[in-house]
C-alpha cells in the first residue's frame, strides 16, 4: 500500500512525461517533447523521466541502453519483464540526455482481450477488433497504468506527476485514477480527435461548436472508441491544459471541459553572436534555392532571381484545414495585381506536402541535368581561358604583340561549339511544371486541380510561379537537395493561411529563423502573436482574421499582405527580418517552460492541499520562497474552487506565478544574468500588457471563457503596490523587448 497523500514530499516531487513521440518521429509531438527536454532537466535532473513506446526502427539510434540507477525503477521493471514485458530503459540522446523507458505494446498482445473487456467493464469504453492504433494505445496505457502502480507502491517518500500528451497516451489517466494509484496527472491534448475530423469536411466549425452532437459525430466517423479514451483522460486528469486558446474554446465544447490553462508550444532558441549571422545564412540558402529554380524554368528562365521572392507552404497534406485552398487563391489574385500593376517582381511559389506519388518527373529532372552540364562547360571554358591568359603573358617579352589576348584568341571554336550545344539543349516547348513528381493520382489531387481552376500554369507572363513539391525536403533529394530548415532559411516568407491548425510550428519555426510569415486567427500560434504584440504586421508576422470575417475578406486580406509584401524594397525586407528575428525569445522554452512548471504545481495543489499551507506565497521584494520549495508555490487556490479558464495561459490570472519569480529560482540557472544579451535593436517592440489575460475576460481568443475573481483582499492589495511601482512604458528586458514590470 503506497503511504498517505500528505506524507509525500511535494518539493522534491518526481516527475514522468508519456508520449507517443517520445524517442518515435511520428509527427509535431516529438518536436514538442524533444524541445523541452533541456529546460525540464535543467529544473529535475535525474527527478524526471520520459516514458514511450518501443519502436526497433527508431530507439536503436535514439537511445543508449543504461541501467536504471533508481532502485525502485529498477525492481519495478524486473517485475514486469518477469511477466514478459519487453522494456527498454536507458538515455534519449538529445540535448539533456534524460532518462527513458520504452514498452514494447508487442510483447503483451497476449493480454488486448483481457484489458479489453476491463476497459468496458471500468469505464464503459468500447473497442473494435481490427483498429490497430487503439489496440496499440490500449496496451501502451495498460502497460504505464502498470508501471506507475508498481512504483509508487515502492517509491514512498516523494510525490509524483505524470504529465500525458494526447489520447494515445492518455488512457494511463482513467487507469490511475480508476485504481486509486498515488500520483497527480497533467493531460495536455495538442488537437481534438474529432476537431481533426470535422475540419477536414466542409463544416463551420468555430461557429456551431456548441451545437455539435459529438457523440453522433464521433461514431458517423468511425472514431467513438477513441474519441471516449480522450474524453476520459481529460475528465480523470487532475489538470487539464491545451496548447492555445483556440483549442481551448474547442476542447470546452467537444470534450466538455474548460481547460485549466495554455501551454504553448517552443522551440530552442540559438542566439547568434552577431546579429548578421542570420541574414548571412538566408543568402546561402537563397543561392541553392536559386541553382533549383534555374533548373526547374530552364527554357523559360526569362526572370531576375536578384527580384524574385521565394515564398512557402509546408505541413501535412490537409487542402483545407492548413489552407492550401486559400494560398492557391490567394497567389492568383496576387499575380493578376502583379501584371496590373507592370511589376518585375517575380514570386516563386513553394507547396511541400507529402502525397502519393510514382516518381520524379523527367521534365524536373532533365531541367536540373541541363543546367548542370551548363554550368560544368561554363566551367571548364573557364579554366581553358584563363589557361589561355596565362600562357600568353607567360611568354610577353615586351619586343612584339600586347601583354593581353585579344577577346577571339581566348574563345577557341571547339568552346563555341560545346558552349551553343549546352544552351540549345536548354529549349523547350512546353512551360515548366507545376510538380516535381508523378502524381499517383493526378486528377483528383484537390491542389493540382485548383492550380488548373486559377490557371498559374507558369507561363512567362505570369508574375506568380508555382511549384508543388509533394515530399518532404531532405539533402539527399536529386531535385531539391535542402534539409527542411536549410529551405526555409532561403525563403523570403512562409505563407500558413491555416482554418485548423492548434498551434502551428511552422509559422514558429520562421519566426526563430527570421523569416516572416503569414498565419491566422484560427491558429494557436497566430492567437498567441496577435495576444503578445500590439502590430504584429510591423513585425513580421501577418495574422489573417479567418474568425470574424467571410471566406472571401479573408482571401483579400491575405492577397493585400502578399502583395505589400512583394512590393517592399530589399532594405525593406532585411529591415523586417530583423524585426521578426528578435521576437524569437518569445517562443523560446526558456520563457514557455514555466507554464509546465505551473501546471505542475497546480496539480500537485490539487493532489495534496494539505501539503501546501495557506499563507504559501513568493515573496516579490525579497525572491525567498516561504516555504523553501523547488518550484514557487501557486496562488492559494481551494480544490474544487479554481474555475478551469481562469488562468488566461496559466500565467496571468494565477499573480503570484508570475514569470519574474521563475527566473528569480535557482531550478532555472540557464536564465542568470550572465547569458543575457544586450539590446541590440534600435527600434522599439511594443508587446501587448497582460494582454492574455484581459482577452480572457472579453472573450476574444477564448469565446465563452468567463472571468471567475478567485482573489483575495491580500491579492488585491499586493497588485495595487505592485502597479504602483510600474512605470508607464514598461521596461526593456535582456532582449530589448519591453516588457511590464513583473514580467
Amino acid at each position: 500500500m503506497s503511504s498517505p497523500p500528505q506524507l509525500r514530499d511535494v518539493a522534491q516531487h518526481l516527475l514522468f512525461e508519456c508520449a507517443w513521440e517520445v524517442a518515435n518521429k511520428v509527427g509535431g509531438i516529438y518536436t514538442v517533447i524533444k524541445t523541452k527536454v533541456p529546460v525540464t532537466v535543467s529544473e529535475y535532473g535525474d527527478r524526471y523521466t520520459l516514458i514511450g513506446p518501443l519502436s526497433y526502427k527508431t530507439a536503436p539510434m535514439e537511445v543508449e541502453a543504461e541501467e536504471p540507477t533508481d532502485p525502485h525503477v529498477a525492481s519495478t521493471l524486473a517485475v514486469m519483464r518477469e511477466r514478459g514485458v519487453k522494456v527498454l530503459h536507458g538515455r534519449w540522446l538529445v540535448e539533456g540526455s534524460p532518462k527513458v523507458i520504452l514498452f514494447d505494446t508487442g510483447s503483451k498482445y497476449d493480454m488486448l482481450d483481457e484489458w479489453k473487456g476491463d476497459l468496458w467493464n471500468l469505464a464503459g469504453i468500447p473497442t473494435p477488433p481490427n483498429d490497430h492504433e487503439t489496440n496499440e494505445t490500449i496496451i501502451f496505457g495498460y502497460l504505464v497504468a502498470w508501471f506507475l502502480g508498481e512504483y509508487v507502491s515502492r517509491q514512498v517518500e516523494r510525490a509524483v506527476v505524470a504529465h500525458f500528451h494526447e489520447w494515445q497516451a492518455g488512457l494511463a489517466i482513467p487507469l490511475c485514477r480508476k485504481r486509486h494509484i498515488d500520483v497527480t496527472t497533467v493531460f495536455t491534448t495538442h488537437a481534438t480527435l474529432l476537431g481533426r475530423y470535422l475540419c477536414a469536411g466542409s463544416v463551420d466549425f468555430y461557429n456551431n461548436l456548441q451545437y455539435f452532437d459529438v457523440d453522433h459525430e464521433a461514431g458517423k466517423r468511425g472514431i467513438y472508441h477513441r474519441y471516449c479514451i480522450e474524453r476520459s483522460a481529460t475528465h480523470c486528469a487532475d489538470v487539464f491544459t491545451t496548447v492555445s486558446h483556440i483549442t481551448a474554446y474547442e476542447s470546452e465544447h467537444l470534450l466538455k471541459r474548460k481547460p485549466d490553462g495554455v501551454l504553448p508550444n517552443g522551440l530552442n532558441v540559438v542566439k547568434f553572436s552577431a546579429l548578421h549571422e542570420f541574414q548571412n545564412l538566408h543568402a546561402t540558402a537563397k543561392a541553392k534555392i536559386n541553382d533549383f529554380v534555374r533548373g526547374h524554368f530552364y527554357g523559360h528562365y526569362d526572370f531576375d532571381l536578384d527580384n524574385t521572392l521565394y515564398l512557402f507552404t509546408a505541413g501535412r497534406y490537409e487542402y483545407r484545414n492548413k489552407g492550401v485552398d486559400l494560398f492557391i487563391e490567394g497567389l492568383a489574385r496576387l499575380n493578376y495585381r502583379l501584371q496590373k500593376a507592370g511589376s518585375k517582381v517575380t514570386v516563386v511559389a513553394f507547396i511541400i506536402m507529402p502525397a502519393p506519388t510514382h516518381s520524379y518527373t523527367i521534365e524536373a529532372l532533365k531541367g536540373q541535368a541541363v543546367t548542370k552540364q551548363l554550368r560544368d562547360t561554363v566551367t571548364e571554358i573557364q579554366n581553358r581561358i584563363g589557361n589561355r591568359i596565362f600562357e600568353h603573358a607567360a611568354r610577353y617579352t615586351g619586343e612584339h604583340g600586347t601583354e593581353v589576348p585579344k577577346a577571339e584568341d581566348l574563345l577557341s571554336d571547339e568552346d563555341k561549339i560545346l558552349l551553343k550545344r549546352r544552351v540549345f539543349a536548354l529549349k523547350r516547348n512546353s512551360l515548366p511544371p507545376v510538380t516535381t513528381h508523378n502524381m499517383a493520382d493526378d486528377n483528383n489531387d484537390p491542389i493540382l486541380n485548383q492550380i488548373r481552376r486559377v490557371q498559374l500554369f507558369n507561363n512567362h507572363y505570369d508574375r506568380v510561379k508555382v511549384i508543388f513539391h509533394p515530399e518532404f525536403l531532405n539533402s539527399n533529394n536529386p531535385i531539391l537537395g535542402l534539409d527542411y530548415e536549410e529551405f526555409v532559411r532561403g525563403c523570403h516568407m512562409g505563407v500558413f493561411p491555416s482554418y485548423y491548425e492548434p498551434w502551428g510550428y511552422t509559422p514558429a519555426e520562421c519566426t526563430v529563423m527570421g523569416i516572416p510569415s503569414i498565419t491566422t486567427n484560427l491558429s494557436g500560434f497566430g492567437s498567441f502573436m496577435e495576444d503578445m504584440l500590439e502590430h504584429a504586421e510591423d513585425e513580421g508576422c501577418y495574422i489573417i482574421d479567418r474568425r470574424m470575417r467571410s471566406i472571401e475578406d479573408s482571401v483579400n486580406q491575405l492577397s493585400d499582405f502578399l502583395y505589400t509584401f512583394a512590393t517592399k524594397t530589399r532594405r525593406q525586407r532585411i529591415n523586417q527580418r530583423n524585426r521578426v528575428e528578435r521576437l524569437s525569445p518569445l517562443l523560446d522554452w526558456k520563457n514557455l517552460g514555466i507554464e509546465y512548471s505551473k501546471a505542475r504545481q497546480l496539480a500537485l495543489r490539487r493532489a495534496y492541499p494539505d501539503s501546501f499551507n495557506e499563507d504559501d506565497y513568493f515573496d516579490f521584494d525579497s525572491h525567498v520562497n516561504k516555504q523553501a520549495f523547488s518550484v514557487p508555490g501557486s496562488p492559494r487556490f481551494k480544490p474544487g474552487n479554481m474555475t478551469p479558464g481562469d488562468i488566461g495561459t496559466l500565467t496571468e490570472e494565477m499573480q503570484r506565478l508570475g514569470t519574474s519569480d521563475y527566473r528569480g529560482a535557482p531550478q532555472w540557472p540557464h536564465l542568470s544574468k550572465a547569458d543575457e544579451d544586450e539590446d541590440s535593436y534600435p527600434f522599439p517592440l511594443v508587446l501587448k500588457v497582460r494582454s492574455r489575460a484581459s482577452s480572457i475576460m472579453s472573450g476574444s481568443s477564448t469565446p465563452g471563457g468567463g472571468f471567475n475573481r478567485t482573489l483575495s483582499e491580500g491579492d488585491l492589495k499586493r497588485a495595487d503596490e505592485a502597479l504602483s511601482h510600474h512605470q508607464p512604458n514598461g521596461s526593456a528586458n535582456s532582449n530589448g523587448i519591453p516588457m511590464p514590470n513583473g514580467h
